[in-house]
């Protein structure tokens, strides 16, 4: 018997990947150049810190593709099957450098390169579809981490917050908490395991997290957008637990 094709090529996802990887990282270091040329890098202590560490996150993006990938350059000609485990902890690790709005950061190509990723995700489930015991939960766990991952804090500079150095060092605290769980689910989901992502320690962080976030920079600006995402993230979280529970 002949081994079934998948529905979707591995090097389809993979491209999408590179495309994630290439457009954030342009986006990323075009900022760093003229933020260095215009000799804003280091201007006061906040784009200081924000720039070590986004070139801190660049550089090891760089180091991982370029040492610890080699599975994922040889599946974008479909030689070879990606190692999933070490694309999204790369994944991850770049996703650091575009939660940090620096001096010149274009957000519309930023969720460009947001949006491949996506697209690598609703691919990988569609591939793994055919095997799956539990299509409905791999779909809404999909949607949930799509939904989940809008609601990672972006770290701004705040200018009027009297606590502003408090503030922004718990503001990263949560962001890399948060992207270290998005990246946890999302290796979950590429590894096949994708069928409940409805965790409850990336969702305690989450609500926790966000609430502290919003609540402290609320004199100084509401942000919108989190507050949006972290609500949707918590309604889809409780109705996904008892639809779960009762399809047990």
């Amino acid at each position: 018997m002949t081994k079934q094709k998948p529905n979707v090529p591995s090097a389809v996802i993979s491209w999408f990947f590179l495309l994630y990887f290439v457009i954030l990282f342009a986006e990323r270091l075009q900022s760093l150049i003229r933020a260095a040329a215009a000799n804003q890098l280091f201007m006061d202590a906040f784009e200081g810190v924000a720039s070590i560490i986004v070139s801190l996150s660049l550089l090891s993006a760089v180091i991982l593709l370029a040492f610890c990938n080699k599975p994922f350059w040889k599946s974008l000609t479909g030689k070879a099957e990606p190692d999933y485990n070490m694309m999204t902890v790369t994944a991850g690790v770049i996703l650091v450098s575009g939660m940090i709005h620096t001096e010149y950061t274009i957000p519309a190509i930023q969720f460009a390169s947001y949006g491949m990723l996506i697209v690598a995700m609703i691919l990988r489930a569609i591939q793994l579809m055919p095997e799956s015991k539990n299509r409905f939960g791999l779909w809404y766990s999909l949607i949930y981490l799509t939904v989940f991952s809008m609601a990672i804090p972006v770290v701004y500079k705040h200018y009027t917050l009297t606590n502003a150095t408090l503030f922004h060092v718990i503001e990263y605290c949560v962001m890399f908490a948060l992207v270290c769980s998005f990246t946890l689910m999302l290796r979950r989901l590429f590894l096949g395991r994708g069928e409940n992502l409805l965790l409850w320690l990336p969702f305690a962080i989450m609500a926790v997290g966000d609430a502290v976030v919003l609540w402290m920079g609320w004199t100084a600006e509401v942000n919108t957008f989190v507050l949006i995402f972290a609500a949707l993230s918590v309604v889809l979280f409780v109705i996904g637990k008892i639809i779960f529970a009762i399809k047990k």
